[in-house]
């Protein structure tokens, strides 16, 4: 791997990059892409939510700008907000974040999103695996057993992944 080049938060927050690239630490990252089952579920996911913002009292939003620390910008595959005005880069945690893997990820590199949603406050972070076709929660430091339903805890926000995963078996 090269040198990398460093640049000023301002000026990344002032660069449009195509595909969006993550901010950490003074470096631009450039971020897997999913691929088909990736992006199905994530347009799948992002369908149900829509579908359910005016009863639960959220919005959400995919490939959001998420600043989690003062040198660090994160973009999940979607993220779930309280109803109202939001910034074109969000400052505050979101209820929930929601990734999902890509055959490209890697383990240390999801870690690392995920410490860095959780220093920002991230309580509710989901974790969707397209090949095994299991969801998990984080709390503190671990992920929950695997499992087909993800709920935010005191609150009507879930999902049952059997409702998503039947999608994938369609005829492309």
């Amino acid at each position: 791997m090269g040198a990398q080049t460093q640049i000023s938060i301002a000026e990344y927050l002032h660069t449009a990059y195509r595909p969006d690239r993550e901010y950490v630490d003074g470096e631009v990252r450039e971020r897997n892409v999913g691929k088909w089952e990736h992006a199905r579920i994530q347009w799948l996911l992002a369908s149900w939510f829509a579908s359910h913002e005016s009863e639960w009292g959220v919005m959400g939003s995919t490939e959001q700008r998420l600043q989690v620390t003062a040198t660090s910008v994160r973009i999940p595959d979607l993220v779930i907000v309280e109803s109202g005005p939001q910034p074109d880069v969000l400052i505050n945690p979101p209820l929930l974040v929601i990734e999902i893997l890509s055959p490209d990820d890697t383990y240390s590199g999801l870690e690392d999103r995920v410490h860095d949603y959780q220093t920002m406050g991230v309580r509710n972070i989901w974790l969707i695996d397209p090949i095994d076709r299991i969801g998990r929660t984080r709390a503190n430091d671990a992920w929950s057993t695997a499992t087909m339903r993800l709920m935010v805890e005191n609150s009507p926000i879930h999902v049952d992944l059997n409702d998503i995963f039947k999608f994938l078996d369609r005829p492309r």
